[in-house]
C-alpha cells in the first residue's frame, strides 16, 4: 500500500485536468462537482489504506520513502521526485484529504448556479494536489513545489470573483505577502544545504538525511539563521505577525475557499514545516523563542480584532490567525506534538464553523435576493433568530464554538489546554513561560466571548431581517448539511485522541502516534533544559480548571452582552468609542502597511515611470528619432521627384570633382 503513495496527489491533479480542459463542454454542474468530489475522496481512501497499514507496524518501521521518478541529479546535488511517509504525513494526509472531500462535497450545493462553476472545481482540486505535495515531499525542494502551488491557488480562489476589485486586490495582497515568506523560506533552505555541504561534504535537502545527520548541526549559530528564515516563511504562509494582513482579505474568495484556505490547506503549511523539521529547529534557543512570543502575540492580537467585527467570515478569519498563533506557541515551546494536534482539531471545527457560516449567507441571501433587497447577507448585525430556522446549521455551529472555546469534552480543549500547560511548564523560556500561559490564556478568553457573541448575534434573540424576508429564511440542502453533521461530530470527539496523561482514562494515542517524529527533538531539547522541580499534578489541574473558568467567563459576558442586555454593546462603545475605533479598524495596520511600504513602493514606481522611464528612457528614444527626423527634414528636399533637377545636381557634382582635382 505504501507504494501507492503516489496516487495521493494523482487523483486531484487529475480531477483538475478534467475539469479544467473539458469542464466548459461538460457544462452539468452534478458531473464536474461529482468528479472534483471523487477524485479528492479516492485521495482520502488510499489515505486511509496507508494509515491502517501503518498502525499495524512498530514505531521504528513506520518510516517509507517512495522515489516516483528521478528528478535533479547534477555533480553532488540529488532531488528527486519522492515522498516521505510517516506518522506526521499520515495525520496532514488524512486531514487534508478527509475534511477537503467534505468541503469539495458541500461545494456542489454551495456554488450552484455560480459562472465558472468547473473553473471553480478544478482550482479547488489543484490546491489539494498542492497541499499533498507539500506534506508528502521528502525534501524540500519536492516540499516548496507544494508550497508555491498552494500560493498560486490562493490567488486564483480567493480573486474567483474577479469582476469585484476588492477580490481582485485580496488575491494580490495574499500572493505579494506569501512571496515575502517564500523568499526566507529559500533562504533558509539554501543556507542549511551550503553548511552541510561545505562543512561535512552532505550535499542533501532530503528530510531524512538531514535528520540523520542533524546530531553535526550546532547549537544557535548559523542554524538560527537558517530557522529564522525558515520562519519568516511561516509566518507568510501561515498569517503571522506581521505577515497576517492577507488572511482576513481573504474572505473574498467563496466561502468554500475560506474553509479549505483556514482548515485543510495553505495555513497550516508553516506550522507543518517547523513540525517537519523539528530536529533542525530545536537546535536554536533563539529561533524557538522568537517563534513561542510570536505565536502568543499573534494569538491575542488576532483575538482583539476579532471582537469588534461585524462580518460573519471576518470573525472567523482573525479566529483562525489567532489560532494558528497558539499552534506557533506551541512550536515555540517545544511542544511539537501539541502543535500538530491542535492543527488537526482546528481543522474540524474552523472547517465547521466556515461552512456554517456558509450555510447561513446562502439562507440569507436567498431571502434578500427574494425581497430585492441589498442589505449585507454576511453582516450580522442583519440576522438573529436563526436558529429556528436553521436547526441543523445552529446545532453543528454551536459544537463548533464550544469546541474552539476550550470546554471541556469537546476537541478544542484537549488540544488547547495542552498548548497553555507546555506553555507554562516547558524547560527553555524560564521565567519567560508564566508569561507566555498569561497571554495564551487571555486568547482564551476572548476567544470565548467573541465566537459566542456571533453566536448569539447569529442564532438567538429576534431576527433582524427585514420582515418580509423572514418567510424565506430555511435550512440549507442535504449536501450543505451532510458535511457539517460528519465536521460537528469530529469537533465534539476528535480530542479524545489526544487525551491527556493526567487524566488517566485513555492513553494518549497522538502522543504515541508521533513520538518517533519527534524523538530526536526531545532528545537535543533537553540539553537546554532547565532540570528542577517539576510542576506538580495539583498545578496541572489547577491551571486546566482555572482556563475552564475563564472560558466560562468570556461566554458569560458575551451573554449577558448580546442577550441578556443588548443594549451594553452600544453604552460601552460610547463610553470607548477611540478603542473600539481602533480595534474596529484592526489597529490600523493595513493603513500602517499602507504608509511604509505600500504608498513608498508606488510612489517609487510613479518616479521610476515618470522620472526615469519617460524622461530619460523615451527621453532618448525620441530624441534619436527627433535628430533623425530633423535630418531627414532636411535632405527630403532633395528628392524633389523631377527628373531635371536630378540631372541638373549630377552636373553640378561633376563639375564640383572636376574642379576639385583641377585646382588640387
Amino acid at each position: 500500500m505504501f507504494d501507492n503513495v503516489w496516487l495521493i496527489p494523482l487523483f486531484p491533479l487529475i480531477g483538475f485536468l478534467i475539469n479544467g480542459l473539458f469542464g466548459k463542454k461538460i457544462k452539468n454542474e452534478a458531473v464536474i462537482g461529482g468528479i472534483g468530489t471523487l477524485m479528492i475522496f479516492f485521495s482520502f481512501l488510499v489515505s486511509c489504506g496507508i494509515l491502517m497499514q501503518m498502525i499495524g507496524l512498530p514505531p521504528e518501521q513506520r518510516v517509507f520513502e517512495k522515489v516516483v521518478f528521478p528528478w535533479i541529479h547534477c555533480g553532488n546535488f540529488k532531488a528527486d521526485m519522492a515522498f516521505l511517509v510517516d506518522p506526521l504525513s499520515c495525520v496532514m494526509i488524512m486531514v487534508v484529504t478527509g475534511v477537503g472531500s467534505l468541503i469539495h462535497l458541500y461545494s456542489i450545493g454551495y456554488m450552484h448556479g455560480e459562472e465558472g462553476f468547473y473553473r471553480f472545481f478544478a482550482y479547488l482540486n489543484l490546491f489539494c494536489m498542492s497541499m499533498l505535495l507539500l506534506v508528502l515531499g521528502s525534501n524540500m525542494l519536492v516540499m516548496f513545489i507544494g508550497w508555491e502551488g498552494v500560493g498560486l491557488c490562493s490567488y486564483l480562489l480567493i480573486g474567483y470573483y474577479f469582476h469585484k476589485k476588492s477580490a481582485g486586490d485580496a488575491a494580490k495582497k495574499a500572493f505579494v505577502m506569501n512571496r515575502v515568506g517564500d523568499f526566507g523560506f529559500l533562504i533558509g533552505l539554501f543556507t542549511l544545504y551550503w553548511w552541510f555541504g561545505s562543512n561535512h561534504n552532505i550535499w542533501t535537502i532530503n528530510f531524512t538525511e538531514i535528520k540523520a545527520a542533524s546530531h553535526l548541526l550546532p547549537y544557535g549559530g548559523v542554524v538560527t539563521v537558517a530557522t529564522l528564515c525558515f520562519f519568516v516563511g511561516a509566518t507568510g504562509k501561515s498569517a503571522q505577525i506581521p505577515l497576517f494582513t492577507w488572511l482576513p482579505d481573504a474572505m473574498e474568495g467563496p466561502t468554500p475557499v475560506s474553509a479549505l484556505i483556514h482548515a485543510a490547506t495553505m495555513v497550516t503549511a508553516g506550522v507543518y514545516m517547523i513540525g517537519r523539521m523539528s530536529f533542525v529547529f530545536i537546535k536554536s534557543p533563539e529561533t524557538m523563542m522568537v517563534i513561542a512570543v510570536v505565536g502568543a502575540a499573534t494569538a491575542i492580537f488576532a483575538a482583539t480584532i476579532g471582537t469588534a467585527q461585524n462580518d460573519i467570515k471576518r470573525v472567523l478569519a482573525y479566529s483562525t490567525v489567532s489560532q494558528l498563533g497558539y499552534m506557533f506557541l506551541a512550536m515555540g515551546v517545544g511542544a511539537f506534538t501539541a502543535g500538530i494536534f491542535h492543527l488537526m482539531t482546528h481543522a474540524f471545527f474552523k472547517a465547521c464553523l466556515f461552512l456554517g457560516s456558509g450555510s447561513v449567507i446562502h439562507s440569507m441571501h436567498h431571502a434578500l435576493h427574494k425581497i430585492h433587497s441589498h442589505d449585507d447577507a454576511q453582516d450580522m448585525r442583519n440576522m438573529g433568530g436563526l436558529r429556528k430556522a436553521m436547526p441543523i446549521t445552529f446545532i453543528t455551529f454551536l459544537v463548533s464554538t464550544i469546541a474552539i472555546s476550550g470546554i471541556p469534552g469537546f476537541s478544542g480543549f484537549f488540544s488547547k489546554d495542552e498548548i497553555l500547560w507546555m506553555s507554562f511548564s516547558n524547560a527553555y523560556h524560564g521565567n519567560l513561560n508564566i508569561v507566555l500561559w498569561g497571554i495564551g490564556a487571555a486568547a482564551a478568553l476572548l476567544t470565548a466571548f467573541y465566537m459566542f457573541r456571533l453566536v448569539f448575534m447569529t442564532f438567538f434573540g429576534e431576527c433582524r431581517i427585514k420582515p418580509e424576508a423572514k418567510s424565506y429564511l430555511h435550512e440549507s440542502p442535504l449536501v450543505i448539511t451532510i458535511p457539517l453533521m460528519v465536521l460537528g461530530v469530529l469537533a465534539a470527539v476528535g480530542g479524545y485522541l489526544g487525551m491527556p496523561k493526567i487524566f488517566g482514562m485513555l492513553p494518549n494515542y497522538f502522543e504515541h502516534w508521533l513520538e518517533p517524529v519527534f524523538e530526536l527533538a526531545t532528545e537535543y531539547g533537553s540539553k537546554y533544559a532547565q532540570h528542577g522541580a517539576h510542576p506538580s499534578h495539583t498545578l496541572e489541574w489547577g491551571l486546566m480548571g482555572l482556563s475552564v473558568v475563564i472560558a466560562l467567563v468570556g461566554i458569560a459576558t458575551a451573554f449577558t452582552m448580546y442577550v441578556k442586555n443588548t443594549e451594553l454593546p452600544g453604552k460601552f462603545v460610547a463610553t470607548f468609542p477611540a478603542l473600539h475605533r481602533a480595534v474596529y479598524n484592526k489597529w490600523y495596520v493595513d493603513e500602517l502597511y499602507d504608509f511604509l511600504f505600500v504608498n513608498p513602493c508606488k510612489a517609487l514606481g510613479q518616479f521610476l515611470w515618470k522620472g526615469f522611464d519617460i524622461v530619460i528612457v523615451d527621453g532618448v528614444v525620441n530624441g534619436v528619432a527627433n535628430v533623425v527626423m530633423g535630418i531627414s527634414g532636411i535632405f527630403r528636399y532633395m528628392q524633389s521627384g523631377y527628373i531635371y533637377n536630378y540631372a541638373f545636381s549630377m552636373a553640378l557634382g561633376v563639375v564640383v570633382m572636376l574642379g576639385y582635382y583641377i585646382f588640387k
